[in-house]
């Protein structure tokens, strides 16, 4: 468990950057205190001081998780984003895309979401951008990247897609062996 590098922040904060834009702050300093990103096993936690405290006092190697898993690097030193990350993530969104109630479970299969299950999406969002994808009541499935700005999607044919699927809180059951 160490704090992150300034090579590693700066990839962390692009990431995040591309989904909260400068809401990162608000991430940081909570009413309820201070909160950092720690790298531990190539792994990216977000937690506060106090278990920052607590998990100092344990070895390394004995250490499985602290905090909220945000992601991990990969072995070419570029971030992924986990959807346990979606909690934090989903308030400060600044671009988001509802889903018709039958596109919902497309999506939690983990495919890309095509127009005609479109059920709205905020205005001027850019092409190639993060979204967070909402239920129609408004409840958080996953991120992904919008395949097409907001403009495009208006004149384009219900069968292209407009958002690329990045991460669905279906990936629990689908990959459960593979997540720690």
């Amino acid at each position: 468990m160490r704090p992150l590098t300034d090579d590693e922040t700066k990839i962390l904060f692009e990431k995040l950057s591309k989904y909260i834009g400068d809401n990162i702050r608000m991430l940081l300093e909570r009413p309820d205190g201070l909160y950092t990103f720690r790298l531990h096993r190539e792994r990216v936690y977000y937690c506060s001081e106090a278990i920052i405290k607590f998990a100092s006092n344990f070895p390394r190697k004995e250490l499985l998780s602290f905090g909220t898993c945000f992601g991990r690097f990969t072995k070419t030193r570029k971030f992924r984003l986990h959807i346990t990350a979606l909690d934090f993530i989903a308030p400060y969104a600044k671009f988001k895309v509802w889903l018709k109630p039958n596109a919902e479970q497309q999506f939690l299969y983990g495919h890309n979401v095509v127009k005609s299950g479109l059920g709205r999406i905020t205005e001027n969002t850019p092409k190639y951008n993060g979204v967070i994808v909402y239920t129609m009541n408004d409840v958080p499935l996953g991120f992904g990247v919008a395949a097409k700005s907001t403009i495009e999607c208006r004149a384009t044919d219900p069968m292209s897609l407009v958002v690329f699927h990045q991460a669905d809180v279906g990936e629990f059951l689908r990959n459960e062996d593979a997540l720690t």
